[in-house]
């Protein structure tokens, strides 16, 4: 898939199904990825991810693992059973060891954690068999992966603080000071 070791030659079928329950993001990257040459298929859900897989498997997938009606790692068993050769990524912002083992004994080439850019999606899923992607030129602060994670869980609890304070394990008042202040670079 490289061409003279540097810009990625898009394959004959390129065909990419994107799984995520977040409409914003997953629209935003499914045009991101129609601009880099991708035929896209979106889906929020996993049993419209299931559904798609079963009718037409893509040569590729971006699956976030945690949806509103499941976990995206059955997509990517399905995808895997439907066709092997599919290069598919797990994206979550609840990483670990455990889940990103699992995600890759299911099928997936590759685990990244929200939030991912478009150019690391891209990379991921581009990668040849059996090698990783040059790191991000410009990482995220560890500062903002944490401000980042507290706010998803902050979304995740419809904006209550007491109940994303208990979940993070954390003092009300501090999440109050954090939530006020503005994202770290």
């Amino acid at each position: 898939m490289q061409e003279g070791g540097d810009k990625p030659v898009m394959p004959a079928d390129a065909s990419l199904l994107i799984v995520d329950d977040d409409r914003p993001f997953l629209q935003r990257l499914g045009r991101a990825m129609e601009a880099r040459g991708f035929t896209v298929n979106l889906a929020e859900t996993v049993a419209e991810g299931l559904r798609m897989v079963k009718f037409s498997p893509p040569a590729f997938a971006v699956v976030d693992m945690r949806l509103g009606d499941g976990n995206g790692l059955d997509v990517i068993a399905a995808l895997h059973a439907a066709r092997s050769d599919a290069r598919a990524i797990v994206l979550t912002g609840y990483g670990n060891i455990s889940t990103a083992v699992t995600s890759i004994k299911l099928g997936a080439t590759d685990y990244l954690a929200k939030p991912a850019d478009a150019d690391e999606v891209f990379d991921a899923l581009m990668a040849p068999p059996g090698e990783q992607p040059e790191p991000p030129d410009n990482p995220m602060s560890a500062d903002r992966v944490r401000w980042e994670h507290i706010q998803r869980v902050y979304e995740l609890c419809d904006r209550n603080i007491s109940e994303t304070a208990r979940r993070l394990n954390m003092h009300r008042r501090t999440l109050q000071r954090i939530l006020a202040k503005r994202a770290p670079r």
